[in-house]
């Protein structure tokens, strides 16, 4: 059986005309992502349209100065979404459970898979698009840009356009790298300089591990975005150890924390001795003063001791 040519012939496109898209084709994109699978009928993701021209060009900005964001004609932004559902039991009296991880989880995956129906459907009409990873360079600012509410996260973005352009597919790794039978197969040397020459092309020189060391060795571009993003993450709701109230306490005395272990590990390296937990209270202290805070949860207790440690701060 033959697979549509656009689906095995597909690239990125980062160069589009000007030409506008017809609203019709618009709502054919979102039917198709609306189509997605979702776990349980939850759909915990939304679509975020950005039409603004002065924030395309902030998001652009953003993400890494990608100026196809502001040139091609639409812009979405995939969202990871609990909020509405939050809404939608309190409308019938009932109470989100207590579940981030597996929140986080279920929306990421939704809000992909929509995305991805989306951008299937806009190249089955013959158009481009390109997914924008660089959105969560600065996710914090984006999250604030696009004033999400807490249970809401970005997941990348999506350029769709008419091309200027036609690149050709980029490589991919071998099928028996990808693909396992049964059980997960572990590489042999010999497996892995295969997958290092199929990958060759997609760099001038010839060599993938500059790309794999730009975004994924120590000091590369995802460990950069990994503190900016979890402290978003905590802010959203999806930290399991900090809750959006402890961490916007926090965020507003600049102490970069996305979890309950990066806040305690902040307070020791910037001259607190010792923070010290019992059931429902916390202590931090120094040679000459001691602060105390009552919670819920640790997280909770950490960030009322933070306050008075910090009164004027933010």
């Amino acid at each position: 059986m033959e697979v549509p040519e656009f689906l095995t012939q597909r690239a990125s496109v980062r160069a589009y005309r000007p030409d506008p898209i017809p609203e019709a084709h618009v709502d054919a994109m979102l039917a198709a992502a609306q189509q997605a699978p979702t776990d349980a009928s939850a759909q915990l993701y939304s679509i975020l349209r950005v039409k603004d021209r002065k924030l395309r060009a902030e998001l652009a900005e953003l993400s890494g100065g990608q100026k196809h964001v502001l040139e091609a004609a639409e812009f979405f932004v995939p969202l990871a979404d609990v909020y509405r559902t939050r809404r939608l039991l309190a409308h019938r009296g009932e109470s989100l459970g207590a579940f981030p991880r597996t929140a986080l989880h279920f929306a990421l995956l939704d809000a992909a898979l929509a995305g991805a129906h989306l951008a299937v459907a806009a190249e089955a009409m013959g158009y481009g698009i390109c997914w924008i990873g660089g959105l969560l360079n600065r996710v914090d600012e984006v999250t604030r840009l696009l004033e999400l509410p807490e249970g809401v996260l970005p997941i990348s973005g999506i350029t769709v356009g008419v091309p200027a352009e036609r690149p050709a597919p980029r490589p991919r790794l071998p099928r028996r790298t990808v693909v396992h039978t049964d059980r997960y197969r572990r590489y042999t040397e010999e497996e892995l300089e295969e997958a290092y020459k199929a990958m060759a092309p997609i760099t001038k020189s010839g060599d993938w591990l500059k790309v794999l060391r730009r975004y994924f060795a120590k000091g590369g571009a995802m460990e950069a975005r990994d503190a900016v993003y979890g402290r978003a993450k905590a802010l959203a709701g999806f930290a399991d150890d900090l809750g959006p109230e402890a961490a916007r306490t926090l965020f507003l005395r600049d102490i970069e924390a996305g979890s309950l272990g990066e806040a305690i590990g902040w307070l020791l390296k910037h001259g607190w001795r010792g923070v010290l937990f019992s059931e429902s209270e916390v202590w931090i202290e120094q040679e000459t003063e001691a602060h105390r805070g009552e919670g819920k949860t640790p997280g909770e207790a950490l960030a009322r001791a933070v306050e008075t440690a910090y009164p004027n701060e933010g």
